[in-house]
């Protein structure tokens, strides 16, 4: 559903109201969107094809496909409006937090009962999304309970048809940002987005949100407390993707933040560089799975990346918003 943007405060100086947001829209749709998920279309036909080809768990192309499309996934993944909120495919192609533990028991589900579902994609497309998606992907291909677990024929049949649910889905959002892109990128009083401002607090949202969920939940979960860290809860850590999501996300919200603040050089500055310390603190961290957040001195690394993800959301909310016309009294997470 589309976010309603006119129920949030927005506060619109004369500065803002005078600036031509259109270039803005422009850039971040032309260069940062719709080359995102051209990127992904691409990389999970490949997976599909990997999987038709070899679907043995094991199999070196199947997991390199696997991680390739997945990288490209996340780098899309802040991008939590329009096509993606279409029949549900960001949770059918991502469904984490997995809070009930959902994902296992949909897979033991379709195996243990050989759900022919599997046969067709308009049936599998039907199925929980807590059996779809990369994640279900995930624990098929690295978690021994399920690359073990009933009948070989089947767990292929299985593979194979989650890798072309994720194509099927990934392709028809990349389909479908043709028509999108021109609602963002031309807002009028009939359309979608009624004017520029609404428009391009949509990408703000998209960014906020996107350091929140990476500070907030990608390392939050899985720190837990001091006295109760929580590495299983890390996201993808079967397959040691773990921290790479961190890094991968805020690659990419640091190109987003860079075209939504390129008529202000100082705010642009002080982003990239509160990013670019982020980004050199989780590359140096060298714990793919965060299993380092059972130790103290584990734990207070991954803190102290959390805290310059925080320092960003500070730049953005303080001195990105206010500019672009966003006030204070925004809320990330208001209405969906």
């Amino acid at each position: 559903m589309r976010i309603l943007i006119a129920a949030v405060a927005v506060a619109l100086p004369f500065s803002a109201l005078a600036q031509d947001r259109g270039p803005i829209l422009s850039d971040v749709v032309e260069r940062h969107i719709i080359p995102g998920f051209a990127s992904l279309a691409d990389a999970t036909g490949a997976l599909t094809q990997a999987a038709q080809t070899d679907c043995s768990p094991n199999s070196p192309d199947l997991r390199a496909a696997y991680h390739t499309a997945f990288d490209d996934w996340i780098s899309v993944s802040h991008l939590r409006f329009g096509p993606t909120e279409v029949d549900d495919r960001a949770f059918a192609l991502a469904f984490w937090p997995d809070t009930k533990g959902f994902t296992p028991k949909a897979l033991s589900g379709l195996i243990s009962n050989e759900d022919a579902a599997v046969e067709s994609p308009e049936e599998f497309a039907e199925t929980s999304v807590a059996g779809r998606g990369f994640f279900a992907l995930e624990q098929m291909l690295f978690d021994p309970k399920f690359s073990d677990q009933g009948n070989e024929g089947y767990r292929c049949a299985l593979i194979r048809a989650i890798t072309t649910d994720i194509d099927d889905n990934a392709r028809a959002i990349n389909a479908d940002w043709g028509d999108y892109a021109t609602a963002l990128i031309q807002p009028g009083d009939n359309a979608l987005y009624r004017s520029d401002d609404e428009a391009l607090q949509e990408l703000y949202k998209a960014l906020v949100t996107g350091l929140e969920f990476t500070g907030d939940t990608r390392l939050g979960r899985p720190m837990g407390t001091f006295d109760r860290p929580r590495p299983n809860r890390a996201e993808a850590r079967r397959s040691d993707r773990s921290l790479r999501h961190v890094e991968l996300s805020l690659i990419a919200l640091r190109d987003l933040s860079a075209r939504l603040s390129v008529d202000h050089p100082e705010i642009a500055d002080d982003l990239d560089s509160a990013f670019d310390k982020a980004i050199i603190r989780a590359q140096s961290l060298n714990d793919p799975a965060l299993a380092g957040v059972a130790t103290p001195r584990g734990r207070i690394r991954v803190e102290a990346l959390q805290q310059a993800i925080n320092d960003i959301r500070t730049i953005a909310s303080t001195k990105l918003g206010p500019t672009l016309g966003i006030n204070a009294g925004f809320n990330s997470l208001d209405g969906d």
